[in-house]
């Protein structure tokens, strides 16, 4: 039998045992809520607006010369005129004005990306700069500059006319009745290129009222001129579609990549990029129903064009074509080659 003392002891000792298990249960069970924690969530997708938004912060940035003004990703990947460079390199070093009155929006909140095309100014001087911005979890992971400077063309009017302001058809909304579904819009925009490679209009739907600038220059749905010195003048005056029937394309044997995969049901805008790649194996081809030429001749070393291109798409048909694009050796990789994902 116990003595007293000893049941104090004992029953002060197990007292200790329970309030020691107390505690111990106690940080078991916080230590499990800390580790059930669950992280924040991702933030919400960039809208059409929010990345509007985004296009601008980012340029203003490239003038500031200054790539913490905007939300890169730590692992953002960046390909200006197909080189892979890092943020502060290239146009963050020489741009030195924004874009004022020529500036082409093509927001696309499905895919979180940004198509832009605008004049603008580095060393001082205008140029053209084509866009594309990537977004994830409200991060920049993708950013991919085009830049042609401005120059005219023997024969042809001066470029800048056409990029004094922006066109009123890309800063007008389609009527509901005759907007195409996104996914329509990227189909009928992809037509173009195989349209350009086969010399078959058939291939992509022209409206009518098709016109297309290149650079700046308007290439087709001049005025006929008065005094025809070349096929390339008489051309300028042919439809979207009457010129590619012709074959003037013909020395265009491959459009690859291309991308085109950003698209604004609102405005009926559709971004595309793009690589032409020309051999040039010979330099006269065959023209079809030009009077008075039979053929054309383009005098050039083998080569490329990065082009951009933004479509004004919208009951079924190709209305307007904004291009611009700069000459690069012929079969150059693209920049993204090493970025897949990224890259589309």
């Amino acid at each position: 039998m116990l003595s007293k003392k000893q049941g104090v002891s004992n029953f002060a000792f197990a007292v200790s045992l329970l309030a020691l298990a107390a505690m111990v249960g106690g940080c078991q069970k916080k230590q499990q809520v800390a580790f059930t924690t669950q992280a924040p969530p991702p933030a919400p997708a960039c809208d059409n607006a929010c990345l509007t938004k985004l296009v601008n912060n980012y340029i203003a940035a490239l003038v500031a010369h200054n790539p913490s003004e905007v939300p890169l990703a730590p692992n953002v990947e960046f390909v200006e005129n197909l080189k892979d460079l890092k943020p502060g390199e290239g146009l963050w070093k020489t741009a030195s004005a924004p874009p004022t009155t020529f500036k082409i929006y093509v927001p696309d909140q499905v895919s979180e990306q940004i198509g832009f095309m605008g004049v603008m100014k580095a060393d001082n001087k205008p140029i053209i700069l084509a866009l594309r911005l990537k977004t994830q979890d409200g991060k920049i992971v993708a950013a991919e500059h085009l830049i042609a400077p401005i120059g005219g063309r023997p024969g042809m009017p001066s470029p800048m006319k056409n990029l004094e302001n922006t066109p009123k058809e890309f800063e007008t909304d389609v009527p509901p009745s005759e907007r195409d579904s996104r996914e329509d819009m990227i189909r009928i925009a992809s037509m173009y290129y195989p349209a350009l490679t086969h010399a078959d209009a058939n291939n992509a739907p022209f409206a009518d009222d098709c016109v297309r600038h290149e650079n700046g220059i308007q290439t087709v749905a001049n005025p006929r001129p008065k005094k025809i010195t070349s096929a390339m003048s008489l051309l300028g005056s042919y439809s979207c579609e009457a010129q590619i029937k012709t074959g003037t394309f013909n020395y265009i044997t491959r459009i690859e990549p291309v991308r085109v995969m950003i698209a604004d049901p609102q405005t009926g805008l559709v971004f595309g990029l793009s690589q032409f790649r020309q051999p040039m194996k010979t330099h006269v081809y065959k023209l079809n129903g030009v009077p008075g030429f039979k053929t054309t001749t383009i005098n050039s070393k083998p080569f490329d064009l990065p082009a951009a291109h933004i479509f004004k798409v919208y009951g079924g048909k190709i209305h307007q074509i904004e291009a611009m694009g700069f000459v690069a050796p012929y079969d150059s990789e693209t920049g993204w080659e090493n970025y897949p994902d990224h890259g589309r």
